[in-house]
C-alpha cells in the first residue's frame, strides 16, 4: 500500500513527549508505522528540519460568507496551509453573521468544496451580533461547532452572557471571548500612552480589557463553563488568568504574534497596518505576555487572521479597519521572537499551536499529535531559514501587515492535510 514517508526530520510531537531524529510513515490519511516496506508513493527527506503536527489557529476570519473582497475559504485555507495550519476555527462575524445551523453547514459545505485544510465553525453568542438575543446554540452545537463566541464584539449584558454560558456547558462548548468594554475604548486608535500623545491619536486603556477578562472570569466560575480569553494584550489580564490558575478554574487563552513581536513604540507615520484590536500594547506588556507563554498560563499562540481590502486600510489612520493577516507569518515570528530569544523551547512553540490548542476544541484524539491513528496533519519547517517576509507572496486576499520586510527565521516548507500534500514549498 503506497504512502508518504518523511524521513531524517526532527519529529516534535510534544503530547507524546517525542523530539528526535526519526521517520514518520503516512498511510490511508493517518499516521502508522515507519516501516518503509510498505513502499511509499511519496518520500520527503526531511533532515535539518522540524517534522510537527499540523498546526491548529482557534482564531481566524475567513470572511465567508458576505466579505468575500476581504477574503473567502479558498484563499483564506490555501493562506493556513502555507501557514503550516490544517486546522482552523473560523470566527462568526459574516453576513450573515453565523448564528443558526443553516449558516454553519454552509461554511462546513464550502470548506469541503473549495478548502485545502480543516476548517471548524465558530457560533456567535447572540443573533446577529446584536448582543440582545442568544443564538441557537443548541442547534449550531449540533451542525458541529466547536465554540461559542462574539468575536470582534463583547456581550455587554452579563446576566445573557451567563445564560449562554450555561447552554455552552450544556453541548461540551467552550466560550472564547473577546474582551473590550467599548466605553472604555470609547474612541481610541492605538494603545494609550506617550505615542499616543506624540501621535496626536486618542487611546485606549489597559482597562478595557481587564475589567471584561475580570467579569468572563468571574461568570465562568458561577457557570461552571470553559472560557477561553481571546487576544490577550496586557499584564493585568495575564495577572488575571494567573490567579484564575491558581484557584484551578477552567480558563485558557491565547495571545497573537503580532502582540509578542510589536509594541506601541513600533508605530511610525500613522501606518494603519499596525492598527488592531486589542491594540499593541507596551513593552512591559510585551515581556508580560512572554512571561506567561514561559510559565504556561498563556497556552496557545493564534493569529487572529483579519484579511482587510487594501482601500479599507489605505486611508486615514482613524479611518481604517482593525487587523492583520496572520496565518503566513504566525511560523517565522514564533520562532524568531520566542525560539530564537530563549523564550520556549521549540517542543514547548509546537504543544503551543498543536497540543493545547486541540484539547481546548475537543478534538485531541485524532488531532494535534503524530501517534499512530492520528489524522495525518503534519507540517515540516525549516527553523534556521532565514529571510524577509513578503506579503506579495501570501495566499490570502489581505496585504494588511506590519510585518512586510521584516526580517524572520523559519519557513514553513510543506504542510499535509489528512495524508495529501496541500502546500509545497522547496523540494
Amino acid at each position: 500500500m503506497s504512502g508518504i514517508l518523511i524521513k531524517n526530520g526532527r519529529v516534535i510531537d510534544p503530547k507524546n513527549g517525542i523530539d528526535e531524529i526519526k521517520n514518520i510513515y503516512v498511510k490511508e490519511g493517518k499516521i502508522a508505522s515507519t516501516d518503509e516496506s510498505h513502499e511509499p508513493k511519496i518520500v520527503f527527506n526531511a533532515e535539518g528540519k522540524w517534522v510537527v503536527p499540523g498546526l491548529i489557529d482557534l482564531h481566524v476570519h475567513l470572511r465567508e460568507p458576505g466579505f468575500e473582497h476581504k477574503e473567502t475559504i479558498a484563499t483564506g485555507t490555501r493562506s493556513a496551509a502555507r501557514g503550516g495550519f490544517t486546522t482552523i476555527c473560523a470566527m462568526p462575524n459574516t453576513e450573515p453573521v453565523t448564528d443558526n445551523e443553516i449558516i454553519v453547514e454552509y461554511i462546513k459545505m464550502k470548506a469541503e468544496r473549495e478548502g485545502v485544510v480543516n476548517v471548524l465553525p465558530i457560533g456567535s453568542i447572540t443573533k446577529g451580533q446584536k448582543g440582545t438575543e442568544l443564538s441557537n446554540i443548541g442547534g449550531m452545537a449540533k451542525s458541529g461547532i466547536i465554540a461559542i463566541s462574539e468575536d470582534g464584539k463583547t456581550v455587554s449584558n452579563s446576566a445573557l452572557l451567563k445564560t449562554a454560558m450555561k447552554y455552552a456547558e450544556m453541548f461540551n462548548l467552550p466560550v472564547f471571548s473577546h474582551c473590550e468594554d467599548v466605553k472604555l475604548s470609547g474612541s481610541g486608535q492605538i494603545n494609550a500612552g506617550t505615542n499616543a500623545a506624540l501621535l496626536g491619536l486618542p487611546g485606549i486603556s489597559n482597562d478595557s480589557e481587564e475589567v471584561i477578562v475580570a467579569r468572563d472570569i468571574i461568570l465562568a466560575n458561577s457557570a461552571k463553563t470553559k472560557l477561553h480569553i481571546c487576544h490577550v494584550s496586557t499584564e493585568g489580564t495575564v495577572r488575571f488568568l494567573r490567579e484564575a490558575a491558581k484557584s484551578g478554574q477552567s480558563v485558557t487563552a491565547e495571545v497573537t504574534p503580532h502582540h509578542f513581536t510589536f509594541c506601541d513604540d513600533d508605530i511610525k507615520d500613522y501606518d494603519s497596518n499596525f492598527k488592531m484590536s486589542p491594540p499593541l500594547r507596551s513593552k512591559k506588556d510585551v515581556e508580560a505576555l512572554k512571561q506567561a507563554l514561559t510559565e504556561g498560563i498563556i497556552q496557545v499562540i493564534a493569529t487572529d487572521h483579519a484579511p482587510h481590502h487594501v482601500d479599507e486600510k489605505n486611508c486615514e489612520f482613524e479611518q481604517a479597519a482593525n487587523g492583520i493577516v496572520g496565518l503566513e507569518t504566525a511560523v517565522p515570528l514564533s520562532i524568531t521572537e520566542l525560539v530564537k530569544q530563549g523564550v520556549l523551547t521549540p517542543s514547548q512553540l509546537i504543544e503551543k499551536l498543536t497540543v493545547n490548542p486541540a484539547r481546548i476544541i475537543g478534538v485531541d484524539g485524532e488531532k494535534g499529535h503524530l501517534g499512530e491513528g492520528a489524522d495525518a496533519d503534519i507540517a515540516i519547517i525549516d527553523p534556521d531559514c532565514e529571510y524577509l517576509i513578503d506579503k506579495t507572496e501570501f495566499a490570502s486576499k489581505g496585504k494588511n501587515t506590519p510585518f512586510d520586510g521584516h526580517k524572520v527565521f523559519g519557513k514553513v516548507v510543506c504542510t499535509i492535510v489528512g495524508g495529501k500534500v496541500a502546500f509545497e514549498n522547496n523540494y
